[in-house]
């Protein structure tokens, strides 16, 4: 089952580190965010990858063709050139790295890749989120159910603090508490081939119309997760991710070094 992910967005909003490199590429831990979302897929078995190019997508077609050999230990004959490796890499992924255009919007690029994705189900999710989300039992849900589309409903946590008063004490306070009463998509989506029908071209936003419009037909079902999900919008949440790497805390890291 191939995996999409959207990667080409300008990210305008973490400017500090996309006027540079595109959004996907920022790294957490020594690695763009886009490898952690893969290894994430990986980790479930899921290891077929299209990624939709945009912004700097080159950038992104630069790591993925050195990648080999920039996580390998090799030996190089200077006089005659040969090169002899020495490990083997742990990540077994088929990678297809496709442009989708700079301006083209995220369910049009979606509708660019028809032809990489045939007519198999098919799994989607944006290059900029993270998640400790169960992708089998997702899958699983989305079997059970025959509709055309599932997407995962994560309860958003609120962009500053939380403290709850007695009196004039603070008799708790949390750094980042969920928002109780609401869902809101978290991406890590399944979907059947008959969506790309739903999406007119490149100015379709997959967010409004397309999503609307299954949910308006009764074709959207959502699998709830509440667990870990966070986004990476702004310099804030890269910050706060990286933290969480930094201090032994990634909850989305499921797999072993």
């Amino acid at each position: 089952m191939k995996v999409v992910i959207l990667a080409g967005g300008s990210g305008t909003r973490l400017a500090e580190e996309t006027d540079i490199i595109p959004k996907p590429m920022v790294e957490i831990g020594g690695k763009p965010i886009l490898w952690h979302i893969m290894k994430h897929y990986a980790y479930f078995g899921f290891n077929e990858f299209t990624i939709a190019l945009g912004y700097k997508g080159e950038i992104i077609k630069d790591f993925f063709m050195k990648y080999h050999f920039l996580s390998s230990n090799f030996t190089v004959n200077i006089k005659s050139g040969e090169i002899t490796e020495h490990s083997e890499i742990e990540n077994d992924w088929t990678v297809h790295l496709v442009d989708t255009g700079f301006e083209t919007m995220t369910g049009g690029r979606v509708k660019r890749l028809a032809k990489w994705l045939k007519d198999d189900t098919f799994m989607l999710t944006y290059g900029d989120g993270l998640s400790n989300v169960n992708l089998k039992d997702l899958l699983k849900f989305h079997r059970s159910h025959g509709k055309l589309a599932t997407v995962t409903a994560i309860r958003p946590p609120a962009r500053f603090g939380e403290i709850v008063f007695n009196g004039d004490n603070v008799i708790k306070f949390a750094e980042k508490p969920k928002i109780e009463e609401s869902w809101i998509s978290g991406g890590f989506f399944v979907l059947e081939p008959e969506v790309l029908n739903y999406i007119s071209g490149d100015d379709s936003v997959w967010e409004h119309e397309v999503l609307e419009i299954l949910a308006e037909e009764g074709q959207l079902m959502a699998y709830r997760h509440e667990d870990f999900w966070q986004c990476m919008d702004n310099i804030r949440e890269l910050r706060y991710l990286r933290k969480l790497w930094n201090e032994g805390k990634a909850v989305w890291k499921l797999w072993e070094d």
